[in-house]
């Protein structure tokens, strides 16, 4: 082997080392990413707004996959999680699902009935009344013989409310009542025995059922002079 071929073969051992060092410096920077990423997991991010109480189903949330490394502890990665809850405060699009954003829909106590009436959506629930709320029930009869007034009871005090349903439209020929409502709510209480049967009472015959919303921690006892209201108490 002359000098010119030992020439080459040693500038050719050069290049294979060379681009084994290039390699095995690759090789560093993606373990090195790797080791500050870590591996990729299953989150879920909210598609629109979700208003406190509001029961929660998987539609509402899509799937997204970012690094294990980069969640909260509490970040919700099974989807499934959702199925019984409601949502705590007001969830905000974009965030990212955690699980104490949610907790399970009230349930029934013992000696409790579930009984679901609907409920005009303009005058009885306007949007503030959701799962878990605490309401009076308010009904007006009108007066049982001519000339008598009618008038307004608190059929119901400090009701549960497990659950508001979806905006219904009426049909005004059903509607025995005359009422002018042209959009309903299903309202789904937990009552005992006697509840239902008064709120079963005012939904067939009063002229109109409305709820009142109240506030948490607020004094909600009701004098029994003050459950049944008329006209002239004004005069």
């Amino acid at each position: 082997m002359n000098s010119r071929q030992r020439r080459g073969v040693i500038l050719l051992l050069l290049s294979v080392l060379c681009a084994f060092g290039a390699f095995a410096g690759v090789l560093s920077v993606i373990s090195d990413v790797n080791s500050k990423v870590g591996p990729e997991v299953s989150a879920y991010r909210l598609k629109s707004d979700i208003t406190p109480f509001t029961g929660l189903t998987p539609d509402k949330f899509e799937k997204v996959s970012m690094p294990k490394r980069w969640l909260s502890t509490n970040a919700v990665t099974d989807l499934s999680e959702v199925n019984g809850k409601i949502a705590l405060t007001t969830l905000k699009k974009g965030s990212l699902l955690q699980s104490d954003m949610m907790e399970a829909r009230p349930a029934l106590k013992p000696g409790e009935q579930e009984i679901a009436i609907m409920i005009d959506a303009a005058t009885g629930v306007a949007g503030k009344i959701t799962s878990g709320a605490t309401v009076n029930v308010y009904a007006t009869f009108a007066g049982e013989r001519e000339g008598e007034p009618a008038q307004s009871k608190v059929i119901v005090s400090n009701a549960k409310v497990l659950d508001v349903g979806r905006l219904t439209p009426l049909d005004p020929s059903r509607d025995g009542k005359g009422s002018q409502a042209t959009e309903a709510v299903p309202i789904t209480f937990a009552l005992n025995t006697l509840d239902t049967q008064r709120i079963a009472y005012a939904e067939s015959f009063a002229q109109h059922v409305r709820l009142a919303l109240i506030a948490p921690g607020s004094d909600s006892n009701i004098r029994p002079g003050d459950r049944t209201y008329t006209l002239d108490k004004d005069k």
